[in-house]
């Protein structure tokens, strides 16, 4: 398995608050990206999965609605995550 428990705790322990808080709207961002870049990589090499292809849409959308929500709350947040997990150039 490519996330084990052990990751997602050092996941939500870095982005955040603790590590077994897995609420935090920073911890949930970071997580999702960990997965798409997982699927991304298995898109790569597989890619006519398109059950994966379908996965990968719903998580970024999920991601993305996440992001906007981070945004209105706490900008400051938002551009320190955004940077810290490289997600704009």
């Amino acid at each position: 398995m490519y996330l084990t428990t052990e990751k997602k705790q050092e996941i939500f322990e870095k982005y955040g608050k603790s590590k077994t808080d897995t609420g935090s709207t920073e911890g949930q961002i970071a997580l999702f990206t960990h997965r798409i870049s997982h699927l991304t990589e298995h898109l790569k090499v597989n890619r006519k999965d398109y059950s994966t292809e379908h996965a990968l849409v719903k998580l970024v959308g999920k991601r993305r609605s996440l992001l906007d929500y981070l945004k209105a709350k706490d900008i400051e947040k938002y551009r320190g995550l955004i940077k810290e997990l490289g997600l704009r150039k």
